[in-house]
């Protein structure tokens, strides 16, 4: 649980099945109105349960955020890349309820969201996020440990005009300072 000054506290739990109208809901405003997912259609309900299904099945923690008794915000982990050598590297994402922001949801989230993956013994954090002008996303990015690794400028069209891709990264636990157990890693 973690809390903000003057809101109340912000419950940050695996995420369940019962969440997922609630995250359906939430994604579908971000496809639609902005730049964080350069998906143009929201997935249905079905869509979005096989997406969880399958990021659970991995061992990826897929959690979600609840204010006053209703979930406002989801973040979960995935595989960065599929090749092998990338398997200690992981790619947030977060996404908070349109009525929601600015009240310690996404920093709850992301905050949890890094302490299980280190815990699971990952080694490096990425974030890709759509639009350099996402200045909240960049902003709790940075605030938690993250720096901008890169950009891709135009790399997507979206609402009629190109798009930025920012590229972040934190190192997670020890980073690359010391060699990964090899009998533990995650896969």
């Amino acid at each position: 649980m973690t809390q903000t000054s003057n809101t109340p506290p912000v419950i940050i739990r695996p995420s369940e099945e019962g969440d997922l109208p609630a995250i359906v809901a939430i994604y579908a405003h971000h496809v639609l109105h902005g730049f964080g997912s350069f998906e143009e259609v929201p997935p249905d309900s079905i869509e979005m349960a096989r997406r969880r299904g399958d990021i659970l099945a991995k061992g990826f923690p897929y959690l979600a955020a609840e204010l006053d008794g209703r979930v406002v915000g989801y973040a979960y982990a995935s595989a960065y890349r599929p090749r092998i050598a990338y398997r200690f590297s992981v790619e947030d994402s977060i996404y908070v309820a349109p009525d929601a922001p600015r009240r310690g949801v996404g920093r709850a989230l992301l905050s949890n969201l890094i302490a299980r993956c280190t815990g699971l013994g990952y080694r490096q954090m990425v974030a890709v996020i759509g639009d350099t002008q996402n200045l909240g996303s960049i902003g709790l990015h940075a605030a938690l440990g993250f720096r901008v690794v890169g950009t891709l400028p135009s790399i997507g069209y979206k609402h009629g005009r190109w798009v930025d891709s920012v590229f972040m990264q934190r190192a997670l636990g020890p980073g690359d300072s010391t060699l990964p157990n090899q009998q533990t890693r995650p896969d």
